[in-house]
């Protein structure tokens, strides 16, 4: 019979992987929670409206990439691309936007995309993701860049830079949208497919695209920060003050602009260059007209997405991946059936007391287990059988010297032994 596999562009995180992404989550909830902000989760699927309502028609997660399907009562659902949508959607069913301003809210959960599956991008991949609702002020947006920055620092990468721009706001973005169409159209004849489509609905996508053509024309295009309003401008400059005050280090961008329709001022990028073409490891920006597009009140929004797997390979190129040791301390081999419940016993003991201790679970015989505990890496064996159980005395063995010491027959004891 084939084997099943599991669907292109999914991950499996093994065991021995694991123990980085729990480090990894460990850092990011500690720092949440001085930073005052709460976690929620929300559901896989939502209504597909909300995506296409939130995220924005013109969007190539919409267009191309999201996960339909309607379900036994016709309803058309999607599997969640992206979180802010989601998160609005709970915030105004759940009626949070009642309570205390600023409503700071983070996630660590996955998301799914019909993409080209490459390095650093997946079908299914998985998020860290920080939102803010019902500041204004800039330093609500210093906030959630400096929670970034913080996450990486305690990371130790010292490699992962900042780049932020400004995309306006609906009074100065017309104009910005109009120099830019104008600018573009003269280069119809050599914009990719994608970009020509992009250039009546949404032409700021066409700074972002890829295609290296496109990059090197969009490189010359006008720039959204000499289109701004007073406000715009303000902010940006308030923000930029606020990052230099806190040490902070920053450039300031005019190509970052962000996937999503949903932006609004500022916006911005932590990149690593080393870890090739998906160097965006976090990105994010203010969405003020979000919360009341998708049914709530007039509310400012700012937030960031940051990819883990793209972490993981910024702390893999670093040399900074932590590990876990879940090598056995001792192994209890039971030498009799008699004595394998005051062996499985002892065995829990030990591990009560906090010393990782295995035994047999497969009825092996002496030889077998010895062999197994020698697979597993134990620091430490102990034959127990009839003789042992009777006398409380075992003999624990170091597997890596050789030497051997007698002890009692109490998880004590044998803790003791081998400290």
């Amino acid at each position: 019979m084939e084997q099943i596999k599991k669907p292109r562009g999914t991950l499996d995180i093994l065991p021995e992987q694991t123990a980085a992404w729990q480090y990894i989550e460990k850092i990011i909830r500690e720092k949440c929670i001085r930073y005052g902000f709460g976690e929620i989760r929300f559901p896989t699927f939502e209504a597909t409206e909300l995506f296409s309502r939130g995220v924005g028609d013109t969007t190539d997660v919409v267009q191309k990439e999201m996960y339909t399907f309607r379900d036994r009562d016709d309803r058309s659902l999607s599997l969640r691309p992206e979180g802010t949508a989601c998160v609005v959607r709970s915030m105004l069913e759940n009626g949070l936007y009642a309570g205390a301003m600023p409503l700071k809210l983070y996630y660590l959960t996955n998301f799914f995309r019909y993409e080209k599956p490459q390095a650093g991008r997946s079908r299914e991949f998985f998020q860290f993701g920080t939102e803010m609702f019902g500041s204004d002020s800039p330093a609500a947006d210093a906030t959630v860049i400096s929670l970034a920055y913080s996450v990486f620092r305690e990371l130790g990468l010292k490699d992962v830079k900042l780049h932020i721009n400004s995309v306006g706001c609906p009074n100065c973005r017309p104009a910005y949208r109009e120099a830019l169409v104008n600018y573009l159209g003269g280069y119809t004849d050599k914009l990719c497919p994608t970009c020509l489509e992009r250039l009546n609905k949404n032409p700021l996508r066409v700074l972002d695209c890829k295609s290296p053509i496109c990059s090197e024309i969009a490189s010359r295009a006008p720039k959204t920060t000499d289109h701004l309003c007073d406000d715009c401008r303000n902010h940006l400059d308030a923000l930029t003050a606020l990052l230099d005050e806190a040490g902070i280090p920053y450039v300031i961008d005019s190509g970052i602009v962000r996937g999503l329709d949903y932006y609004t001022g500022t916006v911005f990028e932590f990149i690593d260059e080393r870890i090739g073409a998906q160097s965006t490891v976090c990105g994010g920006g203010r969405y003020d007209g979000l919360v009341a597009q998708l049914g709530g009140p007039q509310m400012s929004g700012v937030g960031f997405g940051m990819g883990i797997t793209r972490l993981i390979a910024c702390l893999e190129q670093e040399g900074l991946l932590k590990t876990v040791d879940t090598t056995p301390d001792i192994y209890l081999a039971p030498a009799e059936k008699t004595v394998y419940g005051k062996v499985f016993a002892l065995c829990e003991a030990l591990r009560q007391m906090g010393v990782k201790a295995e035994t047999d679970l497969c009825s092996r015989s002496i030889k077998a287990q010895m062999k197994y505990a020698d697979k597993i890496h134990a620091r430490y064996t102990a034959v127990i059988g009839g003789t042992e159980a009777e006398s409380g005395i075992v003999t624990v063995k170091n597997m890596a010297t050789g030497d051997r010491a007698e002890t009692g027959l109490t998880a004590e004891a044998i803790a003791d032994a081998i400290k």
